[in-house]
Formats: C-alpha cells, structure tokens, sequence
C-alpha cells in the first residue's frame, strides 16, 4: 500500500488571473499558501484485474472506462494502470468548499500512482499533469493555481505566463512575519455550497471585459508579496479587502447578500479585510484581523451562526507518507 498526503490551499490575492483565457493575453499571478488540512490517498494492489475506488461512494468495475470517478479515471489511464488496483480518498474538508480540494486530490492521486509504479515524479510534473487532467483532459473551467500550490507547499508567489509555463517563487519573510500572517486569520465555514463551474465559466467569457481588474489583481498579488517582505501585516490586510472588492466584479455569483452582510459584520467589528476563498459563492470566509481585534471578530461572525475552521501554515506539499509492500 502506498499513501500520500497532500495539503489544501488558501489564496490571498490574484485569485481568476490564473485562468487561460486571461493569462495566455497578458499573464497572472496568485498569492497563496498551503494549510494543515489534507487530501489523503491510498493505492493498493486488488487480489483480482478489477478496480475499485472508493470515496463518498465505492465503485468496484471491470474495465477503466466504467469508472465514473472522472479524476481517478483519467489519473490511472495517464499514469498507464488499467486494471487491478484499489484506491481510497480521504478528505479532511468537504469538496466544493475553496480549498482546492478536488487539485489536491488530483495531485495526490497522481503522486501516489506513481510511486505504485515505481517512478519518482517532480513537483513540477505532478502540478502541470494535474492541470493537463483538470482542465484539458476533462474540460473543467478551473485555474492552474491549486494544482501548483499542492504539489510545492508553502507560501509562495506564483507566476502565470503566457507560454503556459509557471514559475513558483517562496515568499521571503521573516518566520516572525509568516507567525503574525497565521495568527492574524479567521476562516468560518458560511454553509453555502457552490458549484464553482458556473461561476468561472463565467469569469473566462468577460475575461477581456475585465482585464483592467485582473491586471490590478495580479499587481495586488505583487503587492501583496512585497507587503509580507517588509513585515508590514496592517498593509497586507488593507490589499485583501481592494482585491475582494474587485474580486466580487468578476462574475455574478462570486459574493451573495449574505456574504456581503457577513463581510460587513467582520470590519465592523475590526477586521481589515478579507475574502470568499476558491471560486466564491459559498464556502470558507478568509478574514485578516489585528490581533487585538480577533476575538470580537470572532464573536460577531459566531453570533450569526458560522463555524469557524482552526488552520496553520503547512510548509511541505504533496508527499508521501507510508509504503509497505
């Protein structure tokens, strides 16, 4: 049996310039790191040529083409498995919820057929096959910044260019400011569920009607680095509540009347700024606070009923983390 462990993702700033209907005209950049909550996957050989995945549900089928698990499907066909082996998903977060989750689970998966196969695989292969799997393979209206952000870790600034090749580069701040960065977030779970699909096919047909905001949100992303360079945390929030606010223009569904009213609620009571994390719609609420305003924070969002989600900074990304044969 071979497990692999591979983190989800939060992004702070130039969330949309990473799709291709932006980025081949005039490039992206995403400002994001990877959290302690995982996508976990397990490969093991099957006594028999069947195959059997099991996730929210458990397939047991004959031949590859029956799976109806799109990802694991088009992850065994590019790694070359076609018959005989078993894979499980585990979850630590819901899927749908902007976290990455389904990137992670492709990378994951990709890492830990590999490794069954006997080949080690870079970071840079496992995050540009997700993507070949996501968005060309199966045609998925997605970025290309969570397959990237699973496969390295980390905080990092990560470039987008037009050639369809992408550059991750860490962040370079002190372990002091990167501390302060984690302990100035709230994330609370909205109980809005979303397809993101929608939301970003969307995105991609007004994508040259809003380059102007895609192009600010890319520099926001810059910006955003230069900020966690220097130690500045009050600068840092500042940019996250400009780029929600262009953000949320992008497409129609990206923020809803409750998600604006929650918004408001937590810079009331003394956050700086914030966002929707992944697509928007629903899912996680991304808060940054002053320390010293983090409980009333905390206590004004609890009061209308959300749930907040305890998060710290994963430096590593996807891995392996058991072998056994």
């Amino acid at each position: 049996m071979i497990i692999s462990k591979t983190p989800f993702r939060i992004s702070f700033l130039g969330g949309g310039t990473d799709l291709p209907a932006h980025y081949r005209r005039a490039g992206g950049a995403v400002l994001s790191t990877t959290i302690n909550k995982y996508m976990y996957v397990a490969v093991n050989p099957r006594f028999d040529d069947t195959l059997r995945v099991a996730y929210t549900r458990t397939e047991i089928v004959d031949s590859l083409d029956e799976l109806q698990h799109e990802l694991v499907r088009e992850a065994l066909r590019l790694v070359g498995i076609k018959k005989g082996v078993e894979v499980v998903t585990i979850a630590d977060v819901p899927a749908g919820t902007g976290l990455g989750s389904s990137s992670s689970l492709t990378v994951g998966l990709l890492h830990a057929l590999y490794a069954y196969t006997g080949k080690f695989v870079s970071r840079e292969r496992l995050a540009r096959e997700a993507c070949e799997i996501e968005i060309e393979r199966l045609g998925h209206p997605i970025g290309k910044q969570d397959q990237y952000a699973a496969a390295y870790g980390g905080l990092n600034f990560i470039r987008f260019n037009p050639d369809d090749t992408v550059f991750v580069e860490p962040v370079i701040c002190s372990p002091e400011v990167k501390k302060e960065l984690f302990d100035s977030l709230l994330i609370f779970y909205t109980g809005l569920r979303r397809s993101s699909g929608s939301i970003l096919s969307e995105q991609a047909r007004r994508s040259e009607e809003k380059r102007e905001v895609l192009v600010r949100l890319s520099e926001l992303a810059e910006a955003g680095r230069e900020a966690l360079g220097r130690g500045d945390l009050e600068g840092f929030g500042l940019l996250l509540h400009e780029g929600w606010q262009l953000k949320r223009t992008l497409a129609s569904g990206i923020s809803r009347p409750e998600i604006d009213a929650w918004y408001k609620a937590a810079r009331a009571a003394g956050a700086l700024g914030g966002k929707v994390l992944g697509a928007g719609g629903g899912g996680f609420l991304l808060l940054f606070c002053p320390q010293d305003r983090k409980q009333h924070v905390r206590a004004s969002l609890s009061k209308l009923g959300l749930r907040e989600l305890q998060v710290a900074y994963e430096p590593q990304g996807s891995r392996l983390i058991y072998q056994d044969w």
